[in-house]
Protein backbone atom coordinates (compact mmCIF):
# COMPACT_ATOMS: atom_id res chain seq x y z
CA UNK A 1 0.00 0.00 0.00
CA UNK A 2 3.09 2.39 0.94
CA UNK A 3 4.85 1.96 -2.72
CA UNK A 4 1.37 1.92 -4.50
CA UNK A 5 0.79 5.32 -2.15
CA UNK A 6 4.56 6.35 -3.01
CA UNK A 7 3.97 6.09 -7.01
CA UNK A 8 0.71 7.75 -6.68
CA UNK A 9 2.61 10.43 -5.15
CA UNK A 10 5.03 11.07 -7.96
CA UNK A 11 4.35 13.26 -10.19
CA UNK A 12 4.74 12.35 -14.16
CA UNK A 13 7.73 13.83 -14.87
CA UNK A 14 9.10 11.87 -12.03
CA UNK A 15 7.92 9.08 -13.91
CA UNK A 16 9.45 10.05 -16.21
CA UNK A 17 12.42 10.11 -14.95
CA UNK A 18 12.57 7.11 -13.24
CA UNK A 19 11.39 5.05 -16.63
CA UNK A 20 14.44 6.34 -18.43
CA UNK A 21 16.91 5.36 -15.24
CA UNK A 22 15.39 2.38 -15.30
CA UNK A 23 15.92 2.08 -19.53
CA UNK A 24 19.53 3.45 -18.94
CA UNK A 25 20.35 0.28 -16.40
CA UNK A 26 19.57 -2.01 -19.01
CA UNK A 27 20.96 -0.58 -21.72
CA UNK A 28 24.89 -0.47 -19.63
CA UNK A 29 24.06 -4.13 -18.50
CA UNK A 30 23.58 -5.20 -21.26
CA UNK A 31 26.45 -3.61 -23.18
CA UNK A 32 28.81 -4.77 -20.27
CA UNK A 33 27.46 -8.72 -20.69
CA UNK A 34 28.49 -7.87 -24.57
CA UNK A 35 31.23 -7.06 -23.98
CA UNK A 36 32.38 -9.84 -21.41
CA UNK A 37 30.89 -12.09 -23.92
CA UNK A 38 33.10 -10.76 -27.05
CA UNK A 39 36.29 -10.52 -24.82
CA UNK A 40 35.28 -14.61 -23.78
CA UNK A 41 35.51 -14.91 -27.40
CA UNK A 42 38.68 -13.05 -28.31
CA UNK A 43 40.64 -14.83 -25.88
CA UNK A 44 39.39 -18.34 -27.13
CA UNK A 45 40.21 -17.66 -31.04
CA UNK A 46 43.34 -15.71 -29.53
CA UNK A 47 44.33 -19.54 -27.84
CA UNK A 48 43.27 -21.31 -30.80
CA UNK A 49 45.50 -19.32 -33.63
CA UNK A 50 48.57 -19.07 -30.37
CA UNK A 51 48.64 -23.03 -31.78
CA UNK A 52 50.86 -23.73 -34.65
CA UNK A 53 49.73 -25.83 -37.29
CA UNK A 54 51.46 -27.90 -38.85
CA UNK A 55 52.23 -30.65 -41.64
CA UNK A 56 54.14 -33.54 -41.40
CA UNK A 57 56.26 -35.19 -43.98
CA UNK A 58 58.16 -38.44 -43.87
CA UNK A 59 61.80 -39.44 -44.16
CA UNK A 60 62.86 -41.21 -46.62
CA UNK A 61 64.85 -44.09 -46.97
CA UNK A 62 68.07 -43.65 -49.41
CA UNK A 63 67.93 -46.64 -51.42
CA UNK A 64 70.00 -45.40 -54.33
CA UNK A 65 73.53 -45.39 -54.98
CA UNK A 66 76.39 -42.40 -54.44
CA UNK A 67 77.63 -41.89 -57.77
CA UNK A 68 80.77 -40.06 -58.13
CA UNK A 69 83.35 -39.47 -61.08
CA UNK A 70 86.45 -38.42 -60.43
CA UNK A 71 89.95 -38.39 -62.52
CA UNK A 72 92.44 -41.62 -63.21
CA UNK A 73 96.06 -42.15 -64.37
CA UNK A 74 96.36 -45.33 -66.56
CA UNK A 75 99.50 -47.22 -66.69
CA UNK A 76 101.20 -50.12 -67.97
CA UNK A 77 100.74 -53.31 -65.83
CA UNK A 78 104.56 -53.44 -65.98
CA UNK A 79 107.21 -50.54 -67.14
CA UNK A 80 110.86 -50.55 -67.67
CA UNK A 81 113.42 -48.10 -68.69
CA UNK A 82 116.18 -49.82 -70.48
CA UNK A 83 119.70 -48.41 -69.51
CA UNK A 84 123.04 -49.19 -71.34
CA UNK A 85 125.46 -51.98 -69.00
CA UNK A 86 128.42 -51.38 -70.93
CA UNK A 87 130.25 -48.29 -72.65
CA UNK A 88 130.76 -48.48 -76.08
CA UNK A 89 128.78 -47.27 -79.13
CA UNK A 90 125.51 -48.07 -80.90
CA UNK A 91 126.28 -50.99 -83.53
CA UNK A 92 121.92 -51.54 -84.69
CA UNK A 93 119.07 -51.36 -83.13
CA UNK A 94 116.18 -53.70 -84.33
CA UNK A 95 112.93 -52.57 -82.89
CA UNK A 96 111.19 -49.32 -82.65
CA UNK A 97 108.13 -47.49 -81.04
CA UNK A 98 104.93 -49.78 -81.13
CA UNK A 99 107.03 -52.81 -82.23
CA UNK A 100 105.66 -55.96 -79.84
CA UNK A 101 108.17 -58.00 -78.30
CA UNK A 102 108.60 -61.05 -76.07
CA UNK A 103 111.16 -61.27 -72.80
CA UNK A 104 114.66 -62.32 -74.29
CA UNK A 105 114.16 -60.85 -77.41
CA UNK A 106 117.25 -59.15 -79.28
CA UNK A 107 116.83 -54.93 -79.00
CA UNK A 108 120.05 -53.80 -79.63
CA UNK A 109 123.48 -54.55 -80.11
CA UNK A 110 126.55 -52.42 -78.52
CA UNK A 111 129.89 -52.61 -80.22
CA UNK A 112 132.49 -52.50 -77.17
CA UNK A 113 135.91 -51.96 -78.45
CA UNK A 114 137.84 -51.47 -75.34
CA UNK A 115 136.19 -54.23 -73.33
CA UNK A 116 137.27 -56.58 -76.01
CA UNK A 117 140.66 -55.69 -75.79
CA UNK A 118 140.33 -55.82 -72.16
CA UNK A 119 138.66 -59.44 -72.34
CA UNK A 120 141.38 -60.38 -74.70
CA UNK A 121 144.00 -58.90 -72.17
CA UNK A 122 142.01 -60.95 -68.85
CA UNK A 123 142.28 -64.21 -70.64
CA UNK A 124 145.95 -64.11 -71.67
CA UNK A 125 145.91 -63.20 -67.57
CA UNK A 126 144.06 -66.26 -66.82
CA UNK A 127 146.61 -68.72 -69.30
CA UNK A 128 149.79 -66.82 -67.25
CA UNK A 129 148.32 -67.55 -63.61
CA UNK A 130 147.32 -71.24 -64.82
CA UNK A 131 150.82 -71.75 -66.33
CA UNK A 132 152.29 -70.49 -62.82
CA UNK A 133 149.93 -72.84 -60.99
CA UNK A 134 151.10 -75.22 -62.42
CA UNK A 135 154.61 -74.62 -62.45
CA UNK A 136 153.79 -73.66 -58.60
CA UNK A 137 152.07 -77.34 -58.05
CA UNK A 138 154.95 -79.27 -59.37
CA UNK A 139 157.91 -77.82 -57.59
CA UNK A 140 155.76 -77.92 -54.43
CA UNK A 141 155.41 -81.78 -54.97
CA UNK A 142 159.04 -82.46 -56.01
CA UNK A 143 159.76 -80.52 -52.89
CA UNK A 144 157.68 -82.67 -50.44
CA UNK A 145 159.36 -85.89 -52.39
CA UNK A 146 163.02 -84.60 -51.35
CA UNK A 147 161.88 -83.65 -48.10
CA UNK A 148 162.13 -87.54 -46.27
CA UNK A 149 165.90 -87.39 -47.09
CA UNK A 150 166.54 -83.97 -45.66
CA UNK A 151 167.91 -82.79 -49.26
CA UNK A 152 165.90 -80.11 -48.20
CA UNK A 153 164.85 -78.12 -45.59
CA UNK A 154 161.11 -78.25 -43.56
CA UNK A 155 160.88 -74.08 -44.34
CA UNK A 156 162.21 -74.73 -47.41
CA UNK A 157 159.18 -77.49 -48.27
CA UNK A 158 156.36 -75.33 -46.77
CA UNK A 159 157.84 -72.23 -49.02
CA UNK A 160 157.13 -74.13 -52.11
CA UNK A 161 153.23 -75.14 -51.11
CA UNK A 162 152.78 -71.58 -49.75
CA UNK A 163 153.45 -70.91 -53.61
CA UNK A 164 151.41 -73.27 -55.01
CA UNK A 165 148.50 -71.96 -53.26
CA UNK A 166 149.12 -68.43 -54.05
CA UNK A 167 149.31 -69.21 -57.81
CA UNK A 168 145.90 -71.06 -57.25
CA UNK A 169 144.24 -67.94 -55.84
CA UNK A 170 145.46 -65.67 -58.37
CA UNK A 171 143.92 -68.40 -61.18
CA UNK A 172 140.63 -67.68 -59.37
CA UNK A 173 141.15 -64.24 -59.48
CA UNK A 174 142.16 -64.21 -62.77
CA UNK A 175 139.05 -66.54 -64.15
CA UNK A 176 136.52 -64.05 -62.05
CA UNK A 177 138.14 -60.78 -63.78
CA UNK A 178 137.59 -62.69 -67.18
CA UNK A 179 134.01 -63.56 -66.09
CA UNK A 180 133.56 -60.44 -65.11
CA UNK A 181 134.76 -58.60 -69.04
CA UNK A 182 132.71 -61.34 -70.46
CA UNK A 183 129.29 -59.81 -69.05
CA UNK A 184 129.89 -56.89 -69.80
CA UNK A 185 130.75 -57.48 -72.77
CA UNK A 186 127.40 -59.76 -73.43
CA UNK A 187 125.76 -56.68 -72.19
CA UNK A 188 126.21 -54.71 -75.77
CA UNK A 189 123.30 -57.32 -76.90
CA UNK A 190 120.62 -55.27 -75.27
CA UNK A 191 117.44 -58.14 -74.35
CA UNK A 192 113.78 -57.40 -73.51
CA UNK A 193 112.85 -58.04 -69.76
CA UNK A 194 109.85 -58.99 -70.33
CA UNK A 195 106.51 -59.41 -73.04
CA UNK A 196 105.79 -55.84 -73.74
CA UNK A 197 105.97 -53.11 -76.81
CA UNK A 198 108.39 -50.34 -77.15
CA UNK A 199 107.20 -47.02 -76.18
CA UNK A 200 110.21 -45.35 -76.95
CA UNK A 201 113.90 -45.13 -78.22
CA UNK A 202 116.19 -42.89 -78.12
CA UNK A 203 119.40 -44.07 -79.58
CA UNK A 204 120.44 -44.28 -83.13
CA UNK A 205 123.05 -46.37 -84.73
CA UNK A 206 126.78 -44.77 -84.36
CA UNK A 207 125.45 -43.02 -80.64
CA UNK A 208 128.45 -42.86 -77.75
CA UNK A 209 126.69 -45.24 -75.08
CA UNK A 210 127.70 -44.98 -71.45
CA UNK A 211 126.60 -47.34 -68.80
CA UNK A 212 124.56 -46.50 -65.90
CA UNK A 213 121.31 -44.75 -65.26
CA UNK A 214 122.53 -42.00 -63.43
CA UNK A 215 122.08 -38.60 -66.16
CA UNK A 216 122.60 -41.12 -68.90
CA UNK A 217 120.39 -41.31 -71.57
CA UNK A 218 117.63 -44.08 -71.71
CA UNK A 219 117.73 -46.49 -75.04
CA UNK A 220 114.83 -47.49 -75.12
CA UNK A 221 111.03 -48.02 -72.70
CA UNK A 222 108.90 -51.02 -72.76
CA UNK A 223 105.34 -51.35 -71.04
CA UNK A 224 102.95 -54.57 -70.75
CA UNK A 225 100.21 -53.32 -71.49
CA UNK A 226 97.23 -56.58 -71.70
CA UNK A 227 96.49 -55.61 -68.30
CA UNK A 228 96.72 -52.08 -67.37
CA UNK A 229 96.68 -50.90 -63.50
CA UNK A 230 94.71 -47.44 -62.75
CA UNK A 231 95.37 -44.90 -60.39
CA UNK A 232 92.78 -42.66 -58.77
CA UNK A 233 92.60 -40.65 -55.29
CA UNK A 234 88.82 -41.13 -53.57
CA UNK A 235 87.98 -38.05 -51.29
CA UNK A 236 87.96 -38.96 -47.54
CA UNK A 237 84.42 -39.08 -46.97
CA UNK A 238 83.87 -41.71 -49.55
CA UNK A 239 86.68 -44.05 -47.98
CA UNK A 240 83.91 -46.22 -45.72
CA UNK A 241 82.24 -47.12 -48.76
CA UNK A 242 84.88 -48.59 -50.79
CA UNK A 243 84.61 -52.57 -50.74
CA UNK A 244 86.97 -54.62 -51.96
CA UNK A 245 84.89 -55.91 -54.95
CA UNK A 246 84.25 -52.61 -55.93
CA UNK A 247 83.91 -52.31 -59.78
CA UNK A 248 83.89 -49.09 -61.75
CA UNK A 249 83.74 -47.78 -65.36
CA UNK A 250 86.10 -45.82 -67.11
CA UNK A 251 86.12 -42.97 -69.71
CA UNK A 252 88.86 -42.03 -71.86
CA UNK A 253 88.79 -38.88 -74.77
CA UNK A 254 89.55 -41.07 -77.69
CA UNK A 255 86.23 -43.15 -76.91
CA UNK A 256 83.86 -40.78 -75.40
CA UNK A 257 81.06 -43.60 -76.31
CA UNK A 258 82.27 -46.31 -74.46
CA UNK A 259 82.86 -47.70 -70.99
CA UNK A 260 85.63 -49.96 -69.99
CA UNK A 261 85.12 -52.18 -66.77
CA UNK A 262 87.99 -52.33 -63.70
CA UNK A 263 87.98 -53.95 -60.53
CA UNK A 264 89.75 -52.59 -57.54
CA UNK A 265 93.12 -54.31 -56.83
CA UNK A 266 94.58 -53.05 -54.04
CA UNK A 267 94.25 -49.51 -51.28
CA UNK A 268 97.42 -47.51 -50.45
CA UNK A 269 95.60 -48.43 -46.63
CA UNK A 270 96.56 -44.52 -45.97
CA UNK A 271 95.05 -41.12 -45.91
CA UNK A 272 97.56 -38.81 -48.26
CA UNK A 273 97.97 -35.96 -46.08
CA UNK A 274 98.11 -33.30 -48.52
CA UNK A 275 94.89 -33.83 -50.27
CA UNK A 276 93.28 -35.53 -47.82
CA UNK A 277 92.39 -39.08 -50.24
CA UNK A 278 92.76 -42.53 -50.62
CA UNK A 279 94.51 -43.75 -53.32
CA UNK A 280 93.50 -46.72 -54.86
CA UNK A 281 94.47 -49.01 -57.72
CA UNK A 282 92.47 -50.65 -60.19
CA UNK A 283 93.06 -53.45 -62.89
CA UNK A 284 91.51 -53.27 -66.38
CA UNK A 285 91.81 -56.06 -68.71
CA UNK A 286 93.77 -54.44 -72.60
CA UNK A 287 93.48 -57.57 -74.73
CA UNK A 288 93.44 -55.33 -78.04
CA UNK A 289 95.22 -52.71 -76.76
CA UNK A 290 93.04 -49.79 -76.96
CA UNK A 291 94.15 -48.46 -73.76
CA UNK A 292 97.49 -46.68 -73.67
CA UNK A 293 99.76 -46.28 -70.78
CA UNK A 294 99.75 -42.48 -69.54
CA UNK A 295 96.41 -41.89 -70.50
CA UNK A 296 94.19 -39.92 -68.55
CA UNK A 297 90.68 -41.13 -67.80
CA UNK A 298 87.28 -40.07 -65.76
CA UNK A 299 86.36 -42.92 -63.44
CA UNK A 300 82.60 -43.66 -62.54
CA UNK A 301 81.58 -44.91 -58.96
CA UNK A 302 78.88 -46.53 -57.91
CA UNK A 303 79.07 -46.46 -54.00
CA UNK A 304 76.51 -48.37 -52.27
CA UNK A 305 74.62 -46.14 -49.66
CA UNK A 306 74.39 -46.74 -46.01
CA UNK A 307 71.28 -47.61 -44.01
CA UNK A 308 71.82 -44.60 -41.94
CA UNK A 309 71.81 -42.37 -44.63
CA UNK A 310 68.31 -40.52 -45.51
CA UNK A 311 66.48 -37.86 -47.65
CA UNK A 312 64.42 -35.01 -46.32
CA UNK A 313 62.69 -32.08 -48.21
CA UNK A 314 64.73 -29.16 -48.48
CA UNK A 315 62.54 -26.89 -47.52
CA UNK A 316 62.08 -29.30 -43.71
CA UNK A 317 65.69 -27.89 -43.15
CA UNK A 318 65.84 -24.96 -40.29
CA UNK A 319 69.00 -22.89 -39.96
CA UNK A 320 70.06 -21.97 -36.96
CA UNK A 321 73.19 -20.24 -35.13
CA UNK A 322 74.03 -23.79 -33.70
CA UNK A 323 73.58 -25.18 -36.68
CA UNK A 324 71.03 -27.08 -39.40
CA UNK A 325 67.89 -28.35 -37.30
CA UNK A 326 64.97 -30.26 -38.73
CA UNK A 327 61.43 -30.36 -36.60
CA UNK A 328 59.30 -32.93 -35.14
CA UNK A 329 56.68 -33.68 -33.27
CA UNK A 330 56.56 -36.21 -30.11
CA UNK A 331 53.67 -38.36 -28.78
CA UNK A 332 52.45 -35.23 -26.86
CA UNK A 333 52.10 -32.59 -30.08
CA UNK A 334 55.13 -31.21 -29.32
CA UNK A 335 57.93 -29.76 -31.12
CA UNK A 336 61.35 -31.52 -30.53
CA UNK A 337 64.49 -30.00 -32.36
CA UNK A 338 67.18 -32.27 -33.76
CA UNK A 339 70.56 -31.11 -35.19
CA UNK A 340 71.65 -33.09 -38.28
CA UNK A 341 74.71 -33.19 -40.80
CA UNK A 342 74.16 -32.91 -44.59
CA UNK A 343 75.57 -34.63 -47.08
CA UNK A 344 74.80 -33.72 -50.68
CA UNK A 345 72.18 -31.42 -52.23
CA UNK A 346 69.53 -33.50 -54.94
CA UNK A 347 68.11 -29.56 -55.43
CA UNK A 348 64.15 -30.21 -53.64
CA UNK A 349 65.60 -33.22 -51.29
CA UNK A 350 68.90 -33.25 -48.82
CA UNK A 351 71.12 -36.17 -48.10
CA UNK A 352 71.00 -36.77 -44.45
CA UNK A 353 74.17 -38.72 -43.01
CA UNK A 354 73.48 -38.68 -39.06
CA UNK A 355 70.76 -36.83 -36.47
CA UNK A 356 67.30 -38.51 -37.79
CA UNK A 357 66.07 -41.89 -38.70
CA UNK A 358 64.03 -43.18 -42.24
CA UNK A 359 61.26 -44.14 -38.86
CA UNK A 360 60.60 -40.22 -38.44
CA UNK A 361 58.26 -37.42 -39.79
CA UNK A 362 59.69 -33.93 -39.86
CA UNK A 363 57.70 -30.47 -39.96
CA UNK A 364 57.45 -29.39 -43.56
CA UNK A 365 58.19 -25.32 -44.23
CA UNK A 366 58.60 -24.58 -40.55
CA UNK A 367 58.01 -21.32 -39.00
CA UNK A 368 61.49 -19.65 -38.32
CA UNK A 369 60.48 -18.90 -34.14
CA UNK A 370 59.94 -23.13 -33.61
CA UNK A 371 61.15 -23.60 -30.23
CA UNK A 372 61.42 -27.47 -28.78
CA UNK A 373 58.49 -27.95 -26.22
CA UNK A 374 56.50 -25.52 -28.26
CA UNK A 375 52.82 -26.86 -28.00
CA UNK A 376 51.82 -27.72 -31.96
CA UNK A 377 48.71 -29.16 -34.18
CA UNK A 378 49.65 -31.53 -36.84
CA UNK A 379 46.46 -30.63 -39.62
CA UNK A 380 48.03 -33.62 -42.00
CA UNK A 381 51.07 -36.59 -41.78
CA UNK A 382 52.11 -37.78 -45.71
CA UNK A 383 53.21 -41.60 -45.30
CA UNK A 384 55.83 -43.09 -47.27
CA UNK A 385 53.36 -43.76 -50.22
CA UNK A 386 53.11 -39.67 -50.41
CA UNK A 387 49.41 -39.95 -49.26
CA UNK A 388 48.47 -37.60 -47.11
CA UNK A 389 46.06 -38.25 -43.92
CA UNK A 390 44.09 -35.23 -42.53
Amino acid sequence: MLQKSTLQGLTKLQKIIIGFLIILVVLILFNVGAHLYAGAGVKEVTREQAIVKVALVPVLSDTTTRDITLPGNIDAWHRATIYARTNGYMKRWLVDIGDPVKAGDLLAEIETPELDAQLRQAQADLEVAKVNEKIANITAERWKDLLPSEAVSKQETDQKISDALGAQALVIAATANRDHLKELVNFGKVIAPFDGIISKRTIDIGDLIEAGSDTKVALFEIVQSDQLRVYVRVPQNHTALISPDLHVKLQVPQYPERYFSATLLKNASAINGDSRTLLLEFVVENPNNELFAGSYATVSFSLPIPASVVRIPVNSLLFRANGLKVATVDAHHRVVLKSVVIGRDFGNYAEVVSGISAREHVIINPLDSLVSGQKVEVISTEDNKGQKET
